[in-house]
């Protein structure tokens, strides 16, 4: 940075930069008395273009326009370009070279019925980096747009969402403390956990969710909702203590099937994996 004259005291230079996403620079800058020049720090933060102005005494001058060259983002790509609604997918976001130290951060963002993350951290000395891309079930086709940016480029990729041509049954079992864990309480006429269909799709409105739960004996019921909560049972449900020598715990095997306002029937959706845990003094355990 120089003066057109050297003043006779030190002389305090105010800078700016047009694009602090692009570069920054240190603010003010002293050039001592009867020099002309002085030295400035600008800091590259991004790729993109900034331009650097000094202000003196009312007047401004401006720098040459400053190129930053570095890590920008590529592309945006899908695992797959279609899917039914309700189905993840995987997306890659991919850098024109790699990433510099700490990572780069892609923003991230897709309109509905399409949802991913905020952001995805590309790590340093890596190009690209997968993040998920979950979908809404659809009554109607719909597009997605999943969008991302960095280094001053931004990326897009395009996603269609059809509906359901088939009825599918899908659910997830959920304990007091975590999943595919229940306990059998309330005298042994209930389990305590939560049965969620909600993740079903079918091409007409679901109608019912027909549940079934085995241990030793075989319950049934069947919700006009998805979510069915503390399924009621007997202690018939469970064989007589004590627990198995090998595991503190009972297995339980849940299934559901559903039905749809046009008279479609899904297969059956099987759980063979959920644990249950007779409470102290509960059917005699």
């Amino acid at each position: 940075m120089a003066l057109t004259a050297a003043p006779t005291a030190a002389a305090s230079v105010a800078l700016t930069s047009s694009n602090t996403g692009v570069a920054t620079v240190q603010s003010p800058v002293t050039v001592q008395a009867g020099a002309t020049s002085a030295t400035i720090t600008v800091t590259a933060v991004a790729a993109g273009t900034a331009t650097i102005t000094a202000s003196l005494n009312g007047a401004s001058s401006q720098s040459p326009v400053l190129t930053v060259t570095g890590a920008s983002l590529s592309a945006i790509s899908l695992s797959t370009q279609s899917v039914v609604g309700g189905t993840a997918l995987t997306g890659t976001a991919t850098l024109t070279e790699a990433a510099p130290s700490g990572g780069a951060v892609v923003a991230l963002s897709a309109n509905d019925p399409g949802s991913v993350a905020a952001n995805v951290t590309v790590p340093a000395g890596q190009s690209s980096a997968t993040f998920a891309v979950t979908t809404k079930v659809v009554s109607a086709a719909a597009n997605v747009t999943v969008t991302g940016s960095y280094g001053g480029a931004t990326r897009t990729a395009s996603l269609s969402v059809t509906p359901p041509t088939v009825a599918t049954a899908n659910f997830g079992v959920t304990g007091p403390t975590e999943t595919e864990t229940c306990t059998l309480t309330n005298g042994g006429n209930t389990i305590n956990c939560t049965f969620n269909g909600s993740t079903s799709s079918a091409p007409g409105t679901i109608t019912a969710w027909d549940w079934t739960y085995t241990v030793a004996k075989t319950f049934s019921q069947t919700t006009t909702g998805p979510i069915l909560t503390n399924p009621s049972v007997d202690c018939s449900f469970v064989p007589p203590p004590p627990l198995p020598a090998e595991t503190p715990w009972l297995n339980m095997t849940v299934t559901l099937t559903i039905h749809d306002s046009l008279g479609n029937v899904s297969a059956q959706a099987v759980d063979r994996g959920v644990r249950l845990i007779p409470q102290s003094g509960v059917c005699g355990f």
